[in-house]
């Protein structure tokens, strides 16, 4: 009933730039806070950057001046401003949406590649 499809993953250079979108459909009411997650290989799924509906953001350490989180409410999509890459960034990235239902749920995409190696 609701779909989040996630786009612009790739291979990049490091200091390199990717931008990603995810763009949520399906029968929505109205959303509330939308992140990005990555997952590197052997790892635990981890927090990159939420952002509520009214545009307040928050980033992990680690992606702090180099990653940028942006959305369009009318859109339905949040973005993933991706900047001086680096080797460690590589991971599959997901995004996440709190939908409203009877209660909130999240919802989650189904991941984009992205690979920064020389």
């Amino acid at each position: 009933q609701v779909q989040l499809v996630e786009s612009g993953g790739g291979l990049v250079q490091p200091g390199g730039s990717l931008r990603l979108s995810c763009v949520v459909s399906g029968r929505i009411t109205s959303i509330n806070d939308m992140g990005w997650y990555r997952q590197a290989p052997g790892k635990q799924r981890d927090l990159v950057a939420v952002i509520t509906s009214g545009g307040s953001a928050n980033y992990a350490d680690s992606v702090k001046g180099r990653l940028t989180i942006s959305r369009d409410n009318a859109k339905n999509t949040v973005y993933l401003q991706m900047n001086s890459l680096r080797p460690e960034d590589t991971a599959v990235y997901y995004c996440r949406a709190q939908i409203r239902r009877i209660v909130w749920i999240d919802y989650w995409g189904q991941g984009t590649q992205v690979t920064v190696s020389s």
